[in-house]
């Protein structure tokens, strides 16, 4: 029986890389507007580079991007930047379709929720109060609070903990199959493998489901708990 569904948040809950890509546009232009001197391909190059090197939750994209061009952090062309980002960033964080009605219909069903994220845990707050989900979801773990990312066991255990449910009593729904799929399997747990959010353009995976919609998984609910 199913009595809680634990959601990784970036590309299974709202769409990050859009987000995250949306925001870069709009950042650059502002800096080269504040007078940086490159254009806006070299400056893609350079943030992407660093994105490469420290990951895509890195927070202090800016100031390393400022050092390695300017050779120094220009506070005047940083804050156009940041501002900028800032404002695409909430003007593009949206949830994917039918997000806040199947919350909803697994909050009807008595189904515990809770968020497994690798992002620091100021960001995933933001994220989830921007999108109004921080009245939704039951119980939030973030890289932040195990020191350790995905798919070690060690985050998957702290979130069913809070939960207090066991592995079998819980399914993970993810888009990457090795950190949230794999890691969410080696400790017990049901798997839904989320096609809808998929930027690796994965073949085949271990899931045991497959959600086109994130409004497939009510009913997998209910099959699983014989509703």
């Amino acid at each position: 029986m199913i009595k809680a569904v634990v959601f990784d948040l970036d590309n299974t809950l709202m769409d990050f890389m859009k987000m995250k890509r949306r925001a870069i546009e709009e950042a650059i232009p502002a800096m080269i507007d504040a007078g940086l001197h490159l254009t806006v391909d070299e400056a893609n190059s350079k943030i992407d580079e660093i994105y490469k090197e420290q990951g895509i939750e890195y927070q202090q994209v800016f100031d390393e991007f400022l050092k390695r061009v300017l050779d120094k952090v220009d506070y005047k062309i940083w804050a156009a930047g940041v501002v900028a980002y800032r404002r695409a960033r909430e003007a593009s964080l949206i949830p994917y379709p039918h997000v806040y009605s199947t919350l909803y219909k697994l909050s009807k069903l008595k189904i515990s929720t809770g968020i497994l994220s690798d992002a620091p845990t100021k960001e995933a707050w933001l994220r989830l109060a921007y999108l109004n989900f921080h009245h939704i979801i039951d119980e939030v773990v973030t890289f932040d609070d195990t020191g350790v990312r995905k798919p070690s066991p060690i985050p998957f255990k702290r979130i069913l903990e809070k939960l207090k449910v066991e592995p079998y009593e819980a399914i993970m729904v993810g888009d990457w199959v090795e950190r949230d799929i794999v890691g969410a399997a080696n400790v017990g747990m049901k798997t839904a493998f989320a096609r809808y959010g998929d930027v690796f353009n994965t073949i085949s995976h271990s899931a045991d489901y497959e959600l086109n919609d994130i409004s497939e998984l009510v009913d997998i609910v209910r099959k699983e708990n014989n509703l």
